[in-house]
C-alpha cells in the first residue's frame, strides 16, 4: 500500500517508491515556476530515462491569460529558456494537442520525433502552435508511451497542461495500465494554472507512474517549497529497501454504501480514496497514516484509534475505527449521497456539448468543473449546475436523494455563428491574422455595444444567445462590420467581404516603410495606414491607391504611388 497526496498540507513529499510528489505555488510567480519545473523534471530524466517526450497542451483554454500575458506564450518562451539545458545524449520529443482544430479528440501530433540535439526543433514546433481544441490528455500519453516503445525501454513523458481530461477517457486508469506494461515508465505532470481540485483530476498520472506532480494554484510559499523540494528532487534516490513477504490476515474490512437501503456498489460502479489518520487523544485527526484505493479495499494496522475518510467524488465521511489485536474491524460507511448526471445541451433535442463547462456547487462549500457531459457522487441535498456554452450560460438547482441516481438535461438555448472573411468573393482569408470579434447589435446611452469576445482565424465558431449580432472583421489594415442574426439550435454562416489586396513593399536599406491614402482629407492630410520598421513590408489593404515612403537613417525617404485591386498582390520597390 503506497501513500497518497495531501491536499491539505503543501508542498510536501509524500510516499514510497510508487508515489507522486505535489508542490504547490502561487500564479504570480507562475513563469518563474515553470521554468523550474520544466528544467527540473527534464534534468531528472535525463538521469532517469534514456529517451523522453514533452506534451504541451495547444487546447484553446491556453489562451486565457495570467498578469496579462497569454499561457501559450509563457510555455513557449519558458521552453526556449529550458532547453538549453537538455543532456546532451538525452533523446528527446516533443507533441501537441488540440492545436489544429476545434472539437476533435483525435488532434494529436508527435511534432519532433525522439532524439538527441532537438533542443532548436522543439523550440521552432512550439512558436507554431495555435491553441484551439479540446484536451485529450489521456490519449496523448498513451501516444507519446509508444513512440517512446514503452514496453521496451525506459521511458518518460512530460505533460505540460492548463485544463483536465475532455475527451472522455480516465487519465488514472491509463497511468496504472502503462506502468504495469512498461519498462520503467514514469509520467511527470505540470498543472498549469489549474485549481486544486482539477489537479487532483491529473495528478494520478505522475502519482501512478511513480513521477513528480507540480500545482501552479496557491499561496506564495516558493522560496521555501522551491528550495527545499528542488533540492530533495535532485538528490539521487536511495535504493528501494527488500519488500516484506504480504499479510495473509487483515484486520480492517471497512464496507461502503450510498445510502440506508442501498447495498454496497461494485468496482465498476465507484472508486472510493480511503485516507486513514491517527486519532489524537481528544479523538480528532492526527499524524497521516496512508492512502489507498477502491471498492473491496482492506489491509492491516497497528492497534490504536483512528480517523478514516473515505470520498467517491465529492460524496465524503469520515468515521472514527478502533483497532484490536487479533480482532477484525469491518465498520460500514455510509456515504449518503447519490449520483448526478448533468447533459448540457445548445438547444432541446440537440446533444450533449463536448465543450460545455459545468460548473458544480456541493453542500459543504465544495465545487469543481468539468467539461461535457458530467457524471458526479454528490452529497445528498441540493447541488447548484451552472452550464456555459460559449456566450451563454444557465443555472439550475437540482435535489439528488441518498442512492438515487438523477439525469438532468440543462438547455443554454444558444445557436452557433461561423465566421470567415474574403479578400473578394471566392478567396477566403486563411492568414492566422485574421480577427473577428462580436458585439451586440444594439448600442447603449453611451453609444457602447455589449462585447461577447474575440477569435482568431478562418472558420471560428461563436456560440451565441438568439439576438443580433455585428461581427467587427479585421485582417491587418482591412476591416469591417457584418451585422448577423443568430436563433436557438440553428447555424448561421456569417462571411465578410473585406474587398481588399495585399501590398507588398521592398526598400533595401530602409528604416522603416508608411502607406498612406493617396487622396488627402479637407484639411490637406492624408491618413496612415500603420507602419513597419526594416526593409520590406506585407500589408492587407483596402482595395484604392496609396503613396508608399520609406525612411533611411541619414534622414532621406523615397515615395511612389502603388494600386491595389481587390484579390491580388501589388509588389512596389523603392530603389
Amino acid at each position: 500500500m503506497c501513500s497518497g497526496l495531501r491536499p491539505d498540507v503543501q508542498p510536501r513529499f509524500i510516499g514510497c517508491a510508487n508515489s507522486a510528489k505535489t508542490l504547490t505555488l502561487g500564479a504570480p510567480i507562475m513563469r518563474w515556476f515553470l521554468a523550474a519545473a520544466v528544467s527540473l523534471l527534464l534534468t531528472v530524466s535525463g538521469h532517469a530515462a534514456e529517451r523522453a517526450i514533452i506534451i504541451l497542451d495547444g487546447s484553446g483554454s491556453m489562451w486565457a491569460q495570467i498578469d496579462g500575458e497569454a499561457r501559450i506564450s509563457i510555455a513557449r518562451e519558458t521552453l526556449n529558456d529550458v532547453l538549453g539545458a537538455v543532456p546532451d545524449d538525452l533523446e528527446l520529443g516533443f507533441m501537441s494537442y488540440g492545436h489544429r482544430e476545434k472539437g476533435s479528440c483525435e488532434d494529436i501530433e508527435v511534432l519532433v520525433e525522439p532524439a538527441a540535439g532537438t533542443a532548436g526543433a522543439i523550440s521552432e514546433a512550439a512558436a507554431e502552435i495555435q491553441p484551439k481544441g479540446k484536451t485529450p490528455i489521456s490519449a496523448a500519453v498513451q501516444m507519446a508511451a509508444e513512440s517512446l516503445k514503452y514496453t521496451e525501454e525506459k521511458a518518460t513523458v512530460i505533460l505540460i497542461t492548463d485544463g483536465i481530461e475532455t475527451c472522455e477517457a480516465d487519465p488514472c486508469a491509463l497511468a496504472s495500465e502503462l506502468e504495469g506494461a512498461g519498462v520503467d515508465f514514469t509520467t511527470h505532470v505540470v498543472g498549469f494554472g489549474l485549481t486544486e481540485e482539477e489537479g487532483r483530476q491529473v495528478a494520478c498520472l505522475a502519482e501512478n507512474t511513480g513521477g513528480t506532480y507540480f500545482q501552479a494554484s496557491d499561496g506564495d510559499a516558493l522560496g521555501k517549497a522551491l528550495t527545499t523540494t528542488v533540492a530533495a528532487a535532485t538528490v539521487a534516490p536511495e535504493p528501494a529497501p527488500e519488500p516484506k513477504p504480504a499479510a495473509v490476515e487483515f484486520n480492517f474490512d471497512p464496507q461502503i454504501v450510498l445510502s440506508e437501503s442501498a447495498d454496497e456498489p461494485s468496482a465498476d460502479d465507484v472508486s472510493p480514496v480511503w485516507e486513514i489518520y491517527k486519532a489524537k487523544p481528544d479523538g480528532t485527526e492526527g499524524e497521516y497514516v496512508a492512502t489507498d484505493y477502491g471498492v473491496g479495499f482492506k489491509t492491516n494496522l497497528e492497534p490504536g484509534d483512528y480517523i478514516v475518510r473515505v470520498s467517491v467524488d465529492y460524496a465524503r465521511i469520515a468515521m472514527p475505527v478502533s483497532i484490536e489485536a487479533g480482532k477484525l474491524a469491518d465498520p460500514l460507511f455510509n456515504l449518503n449521497a447519490g449520483q448526478l448526471v448533468i447533459r448540457p445541451l445548445a438547444s432541446e433535442g440537440a446533444e450533449p456539448d463536448l465543450g460545455a463547462a459545468v460548473l458544480t456547487e456541493f453542500p459543504g462549500d465544495e465545487s469543481t468543473t468539468s467539461y461535457g457531459e458530467t457524471r458526479l457522487y454528490v452529497p445528498a441535498g441540493e447541488t447548484t449546475a451552472t452550464v456555459t456554452i460559449g456566450n451563454g450560460q444557465v443555472v439550475e438547482t437540482i435535489v439528488v436523494a441518498a442512492g438515487e441516481e438523477v439525469t438532468r438535461d440543462i438547455i443554454v438555448g444558444v445557436g452557433r455563428a461561423t465566421l470567415n472573411a474574403y479578400y473578394v468573393e471566392g478567396m477566403r482569408v486563411e492568414e492566422g491574422g485574421l480577427t473577428f470579434q462580436v458585439v451586440g447589435a444594439k448600442k447603449d446611452i453611451q453609444g457602447n455595444r455589449q462585447d461577447f469576445g474575440t477569435s482568431y482565424g478562418p472558420d471560428v465558431g461563436f456560440d451565441l444567445p438568439a439576438g443580433d449580432y455585428v461581427a467587427l472583421v479585421t485582417m491587418d489594415q482591412a476591416m469591417m462590420e457584418v451585422p448577423f442574426t443568430v436563433k436557438v439550435g440553428e447555424a448561421v454562416a456569417v462571411d465578410g467581404l473585406l474587398g481588399a489586396g495585399v501590398l507588398n513593399i521592398k526598400a533595401a536599406g530602409a528604416d522603416s516603410i508608411d502607406i498612406f491614402t493617396a487622396k488627402k482629407d479637407i484639411q490637406g492630410n492624408a491618413t496612415q495606414l500603420g507602419y513597419a520598421f526594416g526593409v520590406e513590408r506585407n500589408a492587407t489593404v483596402p482595395a484604392g491607391d496609396y503613396i508608399v515612403v520609406a525612411k533611411f537613417a541619414d534622414g532621406t525617404s523615397k515615395e511612389a504611388p502603388a494600386k491595389v485591386v481587390a484579390g491580388e498582390r501589388t509588389e512596389i520597390t523603392l530603389e
